[in-house]
């Protein structure tokens, strides 16, 4: 099974949909942010529960937890995390960076946020299903 590490900021949002939608398609996935925040956006939860995908369970978790492991594929998907990312010492293939808008920004009433999240969700996964499947 391939090894996929995602990186963000906070590790609330992005990262964390990213982690749960990269194990849907069968990869070993996990996710860590460069300042990791208490726990996972309740929104990210609850719009990949809309699809089926429970990432209820997963925490954040610091960037350093991972330098020293080996991965297919490690991807940031933030600029923040992208410009202050450490190196890795790990056997990784390949690092690639795809920026997607933070969610956690979005301003307006629930419906509209909650669409955001929805929209970020479905940018990730449309990007997952794409690269993954082709390249990796």
């Amino acid at each position: 099974m391939k090894k996929i590490l995602f990186i963000c900021t906070g590790n609330s949002c992005r990262s964390q949909m990213a982690e749960g939608f990269a194990r849907t398609l069968k990869w070993d996935s996990y996710s860590a942010g460069v300042n990791p925040s208490p726990q996972i956006n309740p929104n990210s939860i609850k719009v990949m529960q809309e699809i089926g995908i429970n990432i209820s369970h997963q925490t954040p978790e610091h960037i350093d937890k991972f330098l020293n492991m080996d991965f297919d594929l490690v991807v940031t998907v933030c600029d923040h995390a992208h410009e202050t990312c450490p190196v890795f010492t790990g056997n990784n293939k390949q690092i690639i960076h795809q920026g997607f808008e933070d969610p956690d920004n979005a301003i307006g009433n629930d419906t509209e946020i909650l669409g955001v999240y929805r929209r970020v969700r479905d940018e990730i996964m449309n990007w997952l299903t794409i690269i993954l499947k082709k390249e990796y």
